[in-house]
């Protein structure tokens, strides 16, 4: 009955319906409590603890990681264990505390790196990136962003390259260092674009656009926020309101010819 729970559980999932999801994975764990399989269970606890953290269930969630991770650190399954100290690292993000997920990010590194898991790695360096941007150490963040890009490359991802290079400018933009943020804006434009991602092209070239205006390069600044007006207007986009509102007060300021 287990796999049947987890085979209704993962169609719920897909559909996005989370309550049935969580119902259905509910009762894949108490069939698996039965059984002397503590790796099925660990997977079934594991996933309900993804579908509970979707659901904005953090404290049923984190007491599926714990549980899993209690079963992987007595099977010695280094690499599970990695994941799911990401998974508790997160939860803490989720939940407003940012500063208690970096000693599960630094444990899952530790793990990780002999690994050479380098799409888990790029994950984390990011995340660790985050928490050091929000501290303001620009360096430390800029280093660990810095890594996840090399980790990105490796294994190709474009999300990931995306994402990371749109952090990495705004650490430097929130650091005063322009030039290297115009840059990172640029390359995460461009990734955003090869993903199709519009609503992720549209935030980046705000930022560049700030990043143009600052630098007195009205011309640029100009383009993106055209862009940015087009995507949102194209792909019906929440900021749409506030994007007409940039433009219109960027040509009523811009000084006659």
């Amino acid at each position: 009955m287990s796999d049947d729970y987890k085979h209704r559980a993962r169609i719920f999932l897909h559909r996005g319906q989370l309550a049935q999801a969580k119902t259905a994975y509910e009762q894949a764990v108490a069939d698996d409590r039965l059984s002397t399989n503590q790796g099925a269970l660990s997977d079934s606890l594991g996933n309900l603890g993804n579908v509970c953290a979707l659901s904005g269930d953090l404290d049923q969630a984190e007491a599926c990681y714990r549980e899993v991770l209690t079963i992987q650190r007595t099977e010695q399954n280094q690499h599970a264990i990695a994941h799911t100290l990401v998974n508790l690292g997160n939860l803490c993000v989720g939940a407003g505390t940012p500063e208690k997920a970096r000693p599960y990010y630094l444990e899952a590194l530790d793990l990780l790196t002999p690994l050479n898991d380098h799409r888990a790695l790029g994950i984390l360096y990011h995340n660790l990136g985050m928490e050091e941007a929000r501290q303001r150490e620009w360096e430390a963040a800029t280093t660990y962003f810095t890594r996840a890009l090399d980790a990105h490359r490796i294994v190709g991802s474009e999300e990931g390259l995306a994402l990371t290079y749109a952090q990495l400018g705004k650490t430097f933009l929130d650091a005063g260092d322009l030039r290297p943020a115009e840059k990172c804006f640029n390359n995460a434009s461009e990734h955003f674009i090869k993903l199709g991602n519009a609503p992720g092209e549209a935030a980046v070239l705000r930022l560049l656009a700030d990043v143009y205006l600052r630098v007195v390069d009205r011309v640029s600044a100009g383009r993106c926020l055209e862009r940015v007006l087009f995507l949102a207007t194209h792909f019906n986009l929440p900021e749409l309101n506030g994007d007409r509102e940039s433009l219109s007060h960027f040509h009523q300021s811009t000084p006659p010819s």
